[in-house]
């Protein structure tokens, strides 16, 4: 049970990071310096939590792993926010778990249990919905949907390879040693320090994004990939109902969207009663 509360922790968390996201980018700031200016908040997070109970050995690989995610998945994440708006990034970026079982079950040979394969297609039927949208407003562009979904692939690489190797490090030192990863991806894509004016507009989303990555590895540490990537990704509705809450007027938000969100927590919720 702490494993499942606190992959939805972290999967709030990562919702309320996708609406300060799409905020931050609202101040005309630049998409490279705002991921640079997420991702530092999220470090000085981890690097907190992790003094609490610092391990140093076994960080190299979640080191090597943070150049994907959230390196590179974040650059996608924020970009796609940026083509298409936060609501529709996190119900398409639910799609991760389909990926994420899959290569549990190849690699990991973790056990295929039915109600599980039926929670992961039940979310991924909601990033379905969101493709087939009718009507949709002008600012969905079809390669924002493709970004979010390199996003959703990188992020279910990074949580096999996180909970493969979730024995050789604690997982507040392995989640201050991927987001220091993710960090020089992306200050290699800014190429410069976010001004001030970025970096707190960012700020918000960074200590979410921290308080998020704290939570996902806590709970990687405690159950299968097969349990808590497809309740991570309950992340879709938790950024739907925020996107609602505070960016009604902007993101265009119809039925279809309503119902790929719903299925995505449909999902999650039968990952949870059967895991």
């Amino acid at each position: 049970m702490t494993a499942v509360l606190l992959a939805l922790g972290s999967a709030a968390l990562f919702g309320a990071m996708t609406v300060s996201v799409r905020l931050g980018l609202a101040t005309g700031a630049d998409a490279a310096l705002g991921t640079l200016a997420t991702v530092l908040p999220a470090l000085a997070v981890t690097l907190v939590a992790a003094a609490a109970r610092h391990d140093p050995s076994g960080v190299w690989p979640f080191l090597l792993t943070g150049l994907l995610g959230p390196g590179l998945s974040q650059i996608l994440f924020t970009l796609a926010i940026r083509e298409i708006g936060a609501s529709r990034t996190s119900v398409a970026v639910g799609s991760a778990p389909l990926a994420s079982v899959a290569i549990a079950l190849v690699f990991l040979h973790e056990p295929a249990r039915a109600p599980l394969l039926a929670g992961a297609c039940a979310i991924v039927a909601g990033g379905i919905l969101l493709a087939a949208e009718r009507g949709r407003p002008g600012h969905l562009r079809a390669r924002g949907l493709l970004l979010a979904g390199g996003a959703a692939l990188v992020f279910a690489t990074r949580d096999n390879i996180v909970r493969d190797l979730h024995a050789h490090a604690s997982p507040e030192t392995a989640g201050a040693a991927t987001l220091l990863g993710g960090a020089l991806v992306a200050a290699l894509w800014a190429r410069r320090v976010p001004p001030p004016r970025v970096l707190a507009a960012f700020a918000p989303a960074g200590m979410l994004f921290g308080l998020s990555y704290v939570c996902l590895f806590e709970a990687y540490w405690r159950a299968r990939v097969t349990v808590v990537s497809p309740l991570v990704a309950t992340e879709s509705l938790f950024g739907v109902l925020f996107a609602a809450l505070l960016l009604r007027r902007t993101e265009g938000m119809g039925p279809r969207l309503a119902a790929g969100a719903l299925l995505v927590v449909a999902g999650g919720a039968l990952i949870g009663a059967f895991r």
